[in-house]
């Protein structure tokens, strides 16, 4: 038998030489292509071959991978990315504002809203059962909480129930018929603990006046009436596609176990508690999941160990459902630090109330819990927005790194104010800063809503991106959509300019555009735990890209923010292109 051996290997090299020369199914040239990795960050061209990179380099090198067979494609110039990751998006949610009454942060005499409300009441686009529900409202509506009283209650509105949701999703106001119909009245009130009090909205007499913050705006949400199957599946399939035509090709769902009417701020989940899992599932049996959907369970911030056994079933109902994973667990630290909600967690208190907002985890015993998910291999996202909740986040995860070097990686959203002192903690704790920067601008928000209630030692450092980014911090780009747009495009343009309506919000907490490629790609991937599969152009990873309308490397900060995807491509396949649409 010996004699047949070189044979059988002659015959094996012949084979795994003609495997090595398999020609590539798809061949991109002449491109300006960034890689989103480090060691070769800017290329001409890339192949593709069964949905996976097969080689980045010149244009000599790929042109030798493309066959009889290969599609080959001229960018001509064009500008090629890895597919955009949103590393903080409730993408259904989105999906089912694009087809709801909206006003998407406009704000307009309370006659107006009124007005656009008997027209979005007639075309049925108000209407979700009995309730009528307005999205997208800006805050700066909160503070006429008792004239909206004056205007929804009375007349034709008397017996109607109304719920205005803020575009925060944090905070909304609600008429005097969604109050009855939410059990919320002044008895009711008398009954809670104060911080939770504090979250309803009151009137000199006790009454509330409509106006609801965190755990009082649940119990408004657990009222409403809840979407039907069929409307959160096309909710669903609306949020792919407008995430695809924006070249968004991962996103992180921080709430996925929590649908809509779904408490979430004080949420106590149980083994049934799968919100809008079904939902991603059943597109991925459609075909129609074209993007990775890294899904996380909310457990209570006051949560012990223990607890962690309920969501470990619910991850069970879902595991090998193609492009969806459930890596870790979101946890709400504090709530909003805008007036007049103030419930975020601040070290210094609101100059108005003298009170420090709510922190929702509980500092003696949040870093057992973190050492819990992290000893699971979980990675923990965590909402904190005040600088106190920072902080608290940060002393959790320090006790899951003194129990192990488990590798995971752990992540803080949203950062809108961090005290120095946190700066330096990120690097060696292996916690990722996810921000929306689309929010650092001098606006209502960060000047009118916020400026005259913080100390202005806090104030200074309102989403300091650079400060993070210079004592080593990895950031990753993050929407909160529908909370505002999900265009990584808009929001990478925005870190760089820091410029809004009312002025530049802190001109030295601005980043460079190569720090926000970064973000929206390798470092997104990482934050949703997805790094080995995606994030860069690399041999061997996922064929997810994008093809721009311009030069995004060289055109100034206003035209970055107007880029337009000309392709969207998932595992090596165009799923996205505006003639398509």
């Amino acid at each position: 038998m010996k004699r047949f051996i070189p044979n059988l290997l002659a015959l094996a090299v012949a084979f795994s030489s003609m495997e090595s020369m398999a020609a590539a199914d798809l061949v991109l040239f002449n491109g300006k292509v960034f890689t989103a990795e480090s060691s070769q960050p800017k290329a001409q061209a890339l192949a593709v071959e069964n949905g996976r990179v097969l080689q980045v380099g010149s244009d000599a090198e790929i042109k030798a991978l493309a066959g009889a067979n290969t599609q080959v494609i001229d960018l001509g110039g064009k500008a090629l990315m890895p597919g955009m990751i949103d590393a903080h998006s409730h993408a259904v949610f989105g999906g089912l504002e694009m087809a709801s009454a909206n006003m998407a942060d406009e704000v307009v005499p309370l006659a107006e809203l009124e007005k656009r409300l008997q027209g979005w009441r007639a075309d049925g686009s108000a209407g979700h059962g009995e309730v009528l529900t307005v999205a997208g409202m800006n805050s700066a509506y909160w503070a006429q909480a008792e004239e909206m009283g004056k205007r929804f209650n009375q007349g034709e509105w008397a017996t109607t129930p109304i719920a205005f949701m803020g575009s925060d999703h944090h905070t909304g106001w609600i008429n005097a018929a969604m109050l009855k119909r939410a059990g919320i009245d002044a008895k009711l009130i008398k009954t809670l603990p104060a911080a939770e009090a504090d979250t309803i909205g009151k009137l000199k007499n006790g009454e509330p006046n409509g106006f609801l913050v965190d755990a009082g705006w649940d119990r408004a949400a657990k009222a409403l009436p809840p979407p039907s199957d069929a409307v959160l599946l096309k909710a669903g399939e609306a949020a792919v596609k407008y995430n695809n035509s924006l070249g968004i090709t991962a996103w992180m769902d921080p709430a996925a176990n929590a649908a809509p009417g779904e408490a979430v701020f004080a949420m106590h989940p149980t083994e049934k508690s799968v919100g809008i899992l079904p939902v991603y599932k059943a597109l991925s049996e459609k075909g129609e999941l074209t993007a990775h959907v890294a899904a996380l369970l909310v457990a209570n911030g006051k949560s012990r160990p223990s607890d962690l056994d309920v969501l470990a079933k619910v991850r069970d109902q879902f595991q090998g459902i193609p492009n969806l994973t459930l890596p870790g667990i979101k946890i709400f630290a504090d709530g909003v630090i805008e007036y007049p909600a103030q419930s975020a967690a601040l070290i210094d208190p609101y100059t108005n109330s003298n009170k420090r907002g709510e922190l929702l985890i509980d500092p003696k015993h949040f870093g057992e819990l973190v050492s819990a998910i992290d000893a699971r291999g979980w990675l923990v996202h965590i909402h904190a927005i005040g600088d106190r909740a920072v902080r608290e986040s940060l002393n959790g995860i320090e006790q899951a790194r003194k129990d192990r070097n488990s590798g995971v990686t752990h992540s803080i959203t949203h950062l809108q104010l961090v005290n120095p002192k946190e700066f330096a903690r990120f690097k060696p704790l292996n916690v990722i800063a996810a921000m929306q920067l689309l929010w650092a601008a001098g606006d209502e928000y960060t000047i009118d809503m916020v400026k005259p209630y913080v100390s202005a030692f806090a104030y200074r450092y309102q989403y300091p991106a650079h400060s993070l980014l210079k004592q080593g911090a990895t950031i990753s780009g993050a929407s909160d959509w529908p909370v505002s747009s999900p265009s990584p495009w808009l929001a990478i343009a925005q870190a760089i300019s820091r410029e809004g309506e009312k002025g530049v919000l802190n001109a030295d907490e601005r980043i460079d555009r190569e720090t926000m490629f970064y973000a929206y790609t390798i470092n997104a991937a990482r934050t949703i735990g997805l790094e080995k599969e995606i994030g860069s152009l690399k041999a061997g990873k996922a064929a997810d890209f994008v093809i721009l309308d311009r030069d995004v490397f060289t055109v100034d900060a206003k035209s970055l923010g107007e880029t337009q995807v000309l392709n969207t491509y998932f595992a090596g396949k165009q799923v996205y292109a505006p003639d398509a649409r």
